[in-house]
C-alpha cells in the first residue's frame, strides 16, 4: 500500500525536478532521466511478465544480502527496447535517497556504461529504466560462446570494461568508485561491445561479491578505486581461463598464483587452467602481458595496483602489438609476487568455499550501484 507521507514529500521533491503527476503532455526530464508512470511500464512489460534476472541490495551480512529487486525486459511505444529494475515490497529506498540516486546515474555517460533512460515513483513503487543490452551477461558467454571468444575478443571486452571503470574513476566530479565489478555486471552487445553495469541500492556496509571482493576493503573497510581494480583483475583471469573465480571450493587467483610457471614458453604454467578455446593465444607475448596485468590488479596491497587509466593504456598496447604482431612479455614475474601472499590475511585463504556460499549465479544484477569518493 503506498504510503501517504512518503508520497506527498515526494511530491514536493519531484516538483524541485521539474514533474508534475499530472502531466499529460510530453515526457517530463530529471537532467537527463525521464519520468514513467507506472501505467507505462505495467504496458511495455506486458505486466511485468518478462523477467530475465534479479538484484539484491540492503544490509550485507555474511555475505547474504536481504533486499531484492526484479529485472523484466521491456518494449516502450517508440520501439526502445529497456530493462526496468522494481523494487519488491518492503525494498524501498527512502525518497531523497532514490533520488539522489537518480540524480548520480544521470550524470554518468560512457559507450562503455549502461545507460540510466528514466524512473518511476507511482502507486508505491520505485523502478529505473535502463537500456537493454542483448547479448547477455560476459559470465553467460564464456559458458555457451567460449569457443566464439578468441584471444582477441576477449582483449576487446576487457579494454571495453576497463575504458568504463576508468571513466568512473578519473573523468568523473568527483570520482565514483563502482564497487561490484564481475562478470554478471559486464553486459555483451551484439557487436560484443561491453556495457558495465552493477548491483545493489542503499546503504550497505560491505559492498561486494565473494570471489571478487578486495581483500584489503574487506579488512579494513576502506574503498578506493583500487577495490574495482581488484574485482577487474579477477574478471581479467575469468577471460583467461573461462572459470567463475571460485570453483570447487578453489580461488583462481591463488590457482594461478601457485601455477604461473615462466620457464614454460607455451602455457606460462597454465595449461591446465585456461580455457581450451584460447590455449593457441597462450603461446604469444600478448597472453603473458594480460596475466601478469591480471596478477598485478589483484596484489594484496592496493597501494600496488595499478590505476584503471593505466590498465586501459596497457591493454590498448597490447592489442596494438597483437595487430603489429610484436610485443614482448615486458613485466617480470616478481612483479606479482604480493598476490595472494603479504601480512595481510585473505578471505579466500585457508576456507572451502562453495558456490552457494558466494552466490555466484549467471543473471546480471543489472543496475548500477555507485559510490561517490568525496574530493
Amino acid at each position: 500500500m503506498p504510503n501517504v507521507s512518503l508520497n506527498c514529500i515526494f511530491s514536493k521533491i519531484t516538483a524541485s525536478w521539474g514533474i508534475s503527476h499530472e502531466d499529460s503532455g510530453g515526457a517530463p526530464q530529471l537532467k537527463g532521466a525521464r519520468f514513467f508512470s507506472f501505467e507505462e511500464l505495467k504496458n511495455s512489460t506486458n505486466n511485468f511478465s518478462d523477467e530475465i534476472g534479479s538484484g539484491s541490495y540492503g544490509k550485507l551480512t555474511n555475505f547474504k544480502i536481504v533486499k531484492r529487486k526484479k529485472v523484466c525486459k521491456g518494449t516502450l511505444v517508440d520501439g526502445t527496447r529497456v530493462a526496468i529494475k522494481r523494487a519488491e515490497p518492503g525494498s524501498m529506498q527512502g525518497v531523497v535517497e532514490f533520488k539522489n540516486e537518480i540524480e548520480l546515474l544521470s550524470r554518468v555517460h560512457h559507450r562503455n556504461l549502461v545507460s540510466l533512460i528514466g524512473f518511476c515513483y507511482e502507486q508505491g513503487e520505485q523502478m529505473l529504466v535502463y537500456e537493454y543490452i542483448s547479448n547477455g551477461t560476459l559470465r553467460e558467454n564464456l559458458l555457451v560462446r567460449g569457443p566464439y571468444l578468441n584471444g582477441e575478443k576477449r582483449l576487446r571486452i576487457a579494454l571495453g570494461s576497463a575504458r568504463g571503470l576508468a571513466y568512473l574513476h578519473e573523468l568523473t566530479d568527483p570520482p565514483i568508485i563502482h564497487r561490484d565489478i564481475k562478470s554478471t555486471n559486464i553486459l555483451l552487445d551484439d557487436s560484443l561491445s561491453t556495457h558495465v553495469a552493477g548491483t545493489q541500492m542503499g546503504y550497505i556496509s560491505t559492498q561486494g561479491t565473494l570471489g571478487y571482493l578486495d581483500p584489503e576493503y574487506y579488512m579494513t573497510q576502506q574503498l578506493s578505486e583500487k577495490s574495482d581494480v581488484y574485482s577487474f583483475g579477477v574478471v581479467m583471469l575469468e577471460l583467461v581461463s573461462g572459470r567463475q573465480p571460485i570453483e570447487a571450493g578453489k580461488y583462481i587467483v591463488r590457482e594461478v598464483k601457485l601455477a604461473i610457471d615462466s620457464n614454460d614458453r607455451d602455457h606460462y604454467g597454465l595449461r591446465s587452467l585456461l580455457d581450451p578455446a584460447i590455449r593457441d593465444a597462450a603461446r604469444t607475448a600478448g597472453f603473458r602481458r594480460f596475466v601478469q596485468l591480471a596478477m598485478r590488479c589483484v596484489d594484496e596491497s592496493a597501494a600496488v595496483r595499478p590505476s584503471m587509466g593505466e590498465v586501459v593504456k596497457e591493454i590498448e598496447a597490447m592489442l596494438q602489438n597483437e595487430a603489429e604482431g610484436t610485443g614482448s612479455a615486458g613485466s617480470s614475474a616478481n612483479e606479482f609476487d604480493g598476490a595472494g601472499g603479504g601480512a595481510r590475511a585473505h578471505p579466500y585463504s585457508d576456507v572451502e568455499i562453495t558456490r552457494s556460499s558466494y552466490g555466484g549465479d549467471n543473471v546480471s544484477d543489472y543496475m548500477p550501484y555507485f559510490e561517490v569518493k568525496p574530493k
